[in-house]
């Protein structure tokens, strides 16, 4: 791989430059960075019409949260396979062509299902089906795309590296949801999923776009030198072997799972919108404000590459996540509930973008693959176990204690981990790994 990107980023942390509260942009000085940057940004504006249509059309068919619910489990399945096998396979093969691949299988999965509602098919296990297969693509995507970024920009700049990320995808979590609002305030649901599914599907293209223009990204060991291939189950297991001897990624991990497993109220959203604000634009709007809080605290992370007690800030912001989670679930005012949201989501990017910095230091590249695969099967697979929880509680509590409860008991199992084991909050990054801003 050409050594250029990286080159061009070493420079910016060598320029430095005053503290500042703003986020940190030098690693878009890199071209590489700066495509993938952009091409993620725009899929993902993208993506979140599809991530609001299709829980949208499940309650729409089943009348039913824990229906809706049910989509959390079909995308956790895949993610458990495709993400571990993913993760081990971007170890052992072009990290570019393995981006490719597995982007293709996610948009083939968005024209079916802009398909599906084309046809007025109505299947709520079809609906199932496909968000599993477009989870398949995601889990073997998601941990190739966060193995190359410490590719292309020097270790310092991997917090701001990984903050921009955040923070311009979470910008299309805000305005892809709200955009989404107004085609259901607009039109029936029959068509507006159907919209929705088409602006997914065709925004998509800038992904594939992003991931050609990327130099070949071959695996290498530690020593520079090209790994032999080791992907499968002894590539998976080697992985492992190594995340169980290191006490702060484990526990990374751990706090990570207690956020969304109990704290995200996803699945909720369609219910509440309907029964507490009348349905219309209300669903666009909570769907978008837990991103609306990330892109705020991205835009003021200028200090989260200056933090060495990394571990300490990620424990806090998880606590401050599910405290905001938790009073949003008793808001009876709709902006009240955004404005909880908000502050939740921006207390999620900072713990976010902690977690992934804190794995992208500690791996060698040689394992740096297949230990996304792992952080990419928690961080997405939370969630959805979260969807199924908080549906599934929902309908035997009602929304309001599903949600509000989960919010606060992940606060408290944060504090007990925490204390617990204390490996996290004692971390602090490598010498030489901070910013010179």
């Amino acid at each position: 791989m050409s050594q250029e990107p990286v080159e061009a980023a070493e420079q910016a942390v060598e320029e430095g430059g005053r503290k500042s509260w703003v986020i940190d942009v030098r690693p878009l000085r890199g071209v590489a960075y700066r495509r993938m940057w952009i091409g993620n940004g725009v899929s993902y504006f993208g993506f979140q019409f599809t991530s609001v249509a299709v829980p949208v059309e499940m309650f729409s068919i089943t009348h039913s949260s824990a229906w809706v619910g049910l989509l959390g489990i079909a995308g956790l399945v895949p993610l458990l396979v495709f993400g571990l096998w993913g993760g081990a396979a971007a170890d052992v093969v072009d990290r570019r062509k393995l981006l490719l691949a597995s982007s293709t299988l996610a948009w083939l999965s968005t024209v079916g299902l802009l398909v599906q509602a084309l046809l007025g098919v109505r299947s709520g296990v079809l609906l199932l089906v496909l968000t599993a297969v477009q989870s398949a693509g995601f889990a073997v995507s998601s941990p190739t795309r966060q193995a190359i970024i410490p590719r292309l920009v020097p270790a310092a700049l991997v917090p701001a590296a990984n903050t921009l990320s955040y923070t311009t995808t979470t910008a299309g979590g805000v305005l892809g949801p709200l955009a989404a609002g107004l085609i259901f305030g607009a039109w029936s649901t029959g068509t507006g999923v159907t919209i929705a599914y088409a602006v997914d599907a065709a925004l998509f293209t800038i992904s594939f776009w992003a991931a050609y223009k990327l130099p070949p990204i071959p695996p290498m060991h530690d020593d520079g030198g090209t790994a032999k291939p080791t992907a499968g189950l002894r590539g998976i297991v080697d992985g492992l072997r190594f995340l169980v001897t290191q006490p702060v990624l484990l526990l990374s991990f751990a706090v990570d799972i207690v956020a969304m497993v109990f704290a995200m109220p996803r699945a909720l959203f369609p219910e509440i919108a309907e029964d507490r604000f009348g349905g219309g634009s209300a669903v666009g709007w909570l769907f978008a404000a837990i991103a609306l809080g990330s892109v705020v605290g991205g835009l003021t992370s200028g200090w989260i590459g200056r933090v060495r007690r990394q571990g300490v800030a990620l424990v806090l912001a998880v606590v401050g996540w599910g405290v905001a989670v938790g009073f949003a679930g008793l808001a009876s005012s709709l902006w009240l509930m955004v404005l909880l949201l908000a502050v939740g989501g921006a207390a999620d990017l900072v713990s976010a973008v902690y977690r992934q910095s804190i794995l992208q230091v500690y791996a060698p590249d040689r394992l740096r693959g297949r230990l996304q695969g792992v952080f990419t099967v928690v961080v997405a697979g939370g969630p959805r176990l979260g969807d199924l929880r908080a549906g599934a509680t929902a309908d035997l509590t009602g929304p309001t204690a599903s949600w509000a409860g989960g919010g606060f008991a992940a606060a408290g199992l944060a504090v007990v981990l925490a204390l617990a084991f204390p490996a996290l909050v004692k971390y602090r990054p490598p010498a030489g790994t901070e910013a010179n801003s």
